[in-house]
């Protein structure tokens, strides 16, 4: 049956992605494909999954402090229900106090009846009182406020200095725009969907970028593709007629521009060591790649470890498997489910896979590295560990492929760096090296 309640809606993905580890952006989706919610409901229930789980730590602070338990101790049911409750209280204006408390007693009064009346207390108490303040350390108060795991406020104050992180995180816990990649002529396009009725603009940074309010248009000629990601293609440099091996490419996006970008005299050699990644890549380069205009896609599932080839590659585009801190805004509940230690395991992971990916460029070809995270371990660090001792590699600066970028989106060594807090787009790494000659 239909769900015709957005709170509701929103309350079972959010018990789905705390008890079975769904990702939320895909639990979400497949909630409203089957919902016949009016298009304000839809964004209120988007609004509260998304909201909900980036405050999270904000949210059980005051929770535990104004109820007789810790939030961490409730039942799933009860805790969901106070979150959601307690958001609206704190974060939606729009929402009155009566409706946000009386929603949360109705949620969980369906599941577990004999926690409404904690329910209803401990809004009735955070609706008088506010937000309750951090006490602790600065980085246990930050860690409160901007919502966010102390250790994560800790490595980004360490790199990024702490007033620049504080940027960031706010960043994290505002909502994204949705951004499609324009398959066809972006301007034809652009005024196509606004005769629709539709607001979309072009994108700030990448030429084929279309910036979308609302709910994406189903159509042929526009798949999702966040900036930072498009820009890491074009950074790559692909030309017609390129031999391309892209290494981690599942779901496919980045697969589809550089087949794109190859034309029908290329060939690009999509590999991942995922199970079931060939169907998923070659679904999103047909529906996100000129059929008749792109190169021959090979995909290939394994390590890259293990590939093997008969002669080198043009181009080689690493597509690293990261910790993804630079998509929160898309992803909030990742910050919940990494630990420090992870850095550093996804860190080596990375540098056996560019070493690995290395040997497959041919003398005068080009190395991309890039990842969506912001975590120097992953990023500066994984590039440097590949760059000691190998004369045969040289790093490239600045842009390519014929793009006119303005240098903020590049550092001092012309590596690209973007961030949510400065431009609007996911935080990505994207390094560039040539083989010599």
């Amino acid at each position: 049956m239909a769900e015709t309640d957005p709170r509701r809606l929103a309350f079972d993905v959010l018990l789905d992605v705390e008890r079975h580890g769904a990702y939320a952006d895909a639990r979400l989706a497949r909630a409203l494909a089957d919902t016949i919610l009016e298009e304000r409901d839809r964004r209120l229930a988007t609004l509260l999954v998304y909201g909900t789980l980036a405050r999270q730590l904000t949210l059980d602070h005051s929770l535990s402090a104004y109820g007789s338990k810790a939030a961490a101790d409730l039942d799933p049911e009860v805790r969901l229900a106070l979150r959601l409750g307690l958001f609206q209280l704190a974060f939606l204006d729009r929402v009155p106090g009566w409706a946000a408390v009386d929603s949360a007693v109705r949620l969980v009064k369906e599941r577990l009846p004999h926690a409404s009346g904690y329910v209803n207390a401990v809004l009735r108490r955070a609706a008088d009182k506010g937000l309750a303040t951090p006490a602790g350390d600065d980085i246990a108060r930050r860690s409160v406020e901007l919502s966010h795991p102390p250790w994560l406020v800790e490595m980004w104050s360490e790199q990024l200095g702490a007033s620049e992180a504080d940027l960031l995180m706010d960043a994290d816990n505002q909502g994204a725009a949705t951004v499609l990649r324009a398959i066809g002529d972006r301007t034809s396009l652009l005024d196509s969907l606004r005769a629709e009725g539709r607001r979309v603009e072009p994108g700030r940074w990448a030429p084929a970028a279309i910036v979308c309010a609302g709910r994406p248009p189903d159509r042929a000629g526009l798949l999702a593709q966040g900036e930072a990601s498009q820009l890491a293609v074009l950074l790559a440099g692909a030309v017609a007629g390129q031999r391309i091996l892209d290494v981690g490419a599942a779901p496919g996006g980045k697969t589809a521009y550089l087949a794109t970008l190859a034309g029908p005299s290329g060939e690009v050699v999509a590999l991942d060591q995922k199970r079931g990644a060939a169907a998923e890549i070659m679904e999103r380069v047909e529906a996100g790649s000129p059929d008749g205009r792109r190169a021959r896609v090979v995909p290939v599932e394994g390590p890259v470890e293990e590939f093997t080839t008969d002669r080198p590659f043009d181009l080689v585009f690493v597509d690293a498997p990261c910790s993804g801190l630079g998509t929160l805004r898309q992803h909030p509940e990742i910050r919940w489910r990494l630990s420090r230690s992870d850095i550093g395991r996804l860190a080596r992971r990375q540098a056996a896979m560019l070493a690995a990916a290395a040997a497959h460029v041919r003398p005068g070809g080009r190395l991309v590295y890039a990842t969506c995270t912001i975590s120097r371990e992953e990023n500066e660090g994984v590039l440097e560990s590949l760059l000691a001792g190998r004369d045969e590699l040289e790093e490239l600066a600045g842009p390519a492929g014929g793009l006119d970028l303005a240098a903020e989106l590049f550092d001092e060594l012309g590596r690209f760096k973007s961030f949510p807090h400065r431009h609007g787009t996911d935080g990505f790494f994207v390094a560039r090296l040539a083989r010599r000659p």
